[in-house]
Formats: C-alpha cells, sequence, structure tokens
C-alpha cells in the first residue's frame, strides 16, 4: 500500500538553492583563434536565485583554476591579474558570455564557468591570497556544484 507519506517521497521536491534546479552549460567543443583575436566563451545558465552570481575561471595546464571575474545584479568584479579591458562579462537574462580582447598565446586555457564560487571560503580573499602562484596553498577543496568548462586555443 501506498501512503500519503510513501507518495509525498516520490513527487517532485521544490527547489531549494542547494539542489539540482541550478546549472550552467557552455557548448561542447574547442575555440580555435589566432592571437589578436576577440573569443566570446558562451555560458548559459538557469537558477531559482533572484540575484545569481556568475564566476568565470582559467585554468591553465598543469595547474590550478584561477578567478577571472564574478558578475551578478549588482557586483562586477575582476581578478587583478585580469583587467577589463582585456576580460569582461556582461550578466543578460540567462547568459553571462565572457568576451576576451586582444588575444595572446598565454589565453590558451580551460575556461570554467560556474554559477557559485568552486572553492570554500571567502572569493575576496582567494583574489589575493589563494589564487598567487607563489602562495604554497595550491591544495583547495572543490565544490564544482554548477559549472562548466570549455577550451580555448591561441595560434600566432
Amino acid at each position: 500500500n501506498l501512503t500519503p507519506a510513501a507518495l509525498t517521497g516520490l513527487l517532485p521536491q521544490p527547489c531549494s538553492f542547494d539542489s539540482a534546479c541550478e546549472k550552467v552549460t557552455q557548448p561542447p567543443g574547442d575555440v580555435i583563434l589566432t592571437q589578436g583575436q576577440t573569443a566570446t566563451l558562451k555560458c548559459t545558465f538557469s537558477t531559482t536565485s533572484s540575484d545569481p552570481n556568475l564566476f568565470w575561471y582559467k585554468q591553465e595546464v598543469n595547474s590550478y583554476p584561477k578567478f577571472i571575474l564574478r558578475r551578478s545584479r549588482y557586483v562586477a568584479d575582476n581578478s587583478p591579474e585580469f583587467v577589463k579591458d582585456r576580460f569582461d562579462a556582461e550578466l543578460k537574462d540567462s547568459s553571462v558570455p565572457l568576451m576576451i580582447q586582444d588575444l595572446h598565446v598565454c589565453d590558451s586555457a580551460v575556461y570554467y564557468c560556474a554559477l557559485r564560487p568552486t572553492v570554500t571560503g571567502n572569493h575576496q580573499r582567494l583574489d589575493k591570497k589563494l589564487w598567487s602562484c607563489s602562495n604554497s596553498m595550491l591544495l583547495f577543496l572543490f565544490l564544482f556544484l554548477s559549472f562548466t568548462k570549455i577550451s580555448l586555443f591561441i595560434f600566432m
């Protein structure tokens, strides 16, 4: 017999902040461009939040993801290493494409779009402390709750 309590477990549950109702999507495949061009890396998202925070990260070979920028309705933060003149994103209804101007070969990397910070701790501190290549704190607890990635290759 199915009791009302048993039926409740079978019904879809309303979305909570930590549920699978949040997701980001990037188109599959690699982006291949040449030096000096502009790259637009697409990222769409869905969330129940009225003020979503979207993040972009760059991961080079044999390295850890570096915070590039955060966008929300009220905030537009860039890491000092990734100046807005070259790295920018505009939060639209359900997308936050990353634009990289004047591509350099060193921009070749995997780029992650995330709906939340992907490391524990205060992300303001991450800009200054954890993302330094010379810092000894290279082991992180990654919380890849909602993220996708795209590879960007730049040739001369």
